[in-house]
């Protein structure tokens, strides 16, 4: 699989550590109960489809993406900036 980095273009996978999906940017409030962070922290989906994914480009801008991409014919759609994004 590659990935489009806006800053660095088209890139092999393995430049990349994958975080997640998109809820993984919304954490529990620190005075949140333990129930809020052990589903944050453990509990994960493992949705067949349209997905849209926290990736960290470790190997090269160091920069955080959101990545839209597809589960079961792993193309990719869009890849954005985390810190672009407006919320």
């Amino acid at each position: 699989m590659r990935l489009t980095c806006p800053l660095c273009g088209d890139r092999d996978r393995r430049e990349f550590t994958y975080y997640g999906a998109e809820d993984y940017l919304h954490r529990p409030a620190a005075e949140a109960p333990l129930a809020d962070w052990d589903g944050y922290l453990h509990l994960r989906d493992n949705p067949a489809g349209e997905t849209r994914d926290l990736w960290y480009h470790e190997a090269g801008c160091a920069q955080w993406l959101l990545v839209s991409r597809n589960t079961v014919t792993h193309a990719i759609s869009k890849v954005e900036l985390v810190a672009e994004r407006k919320a």
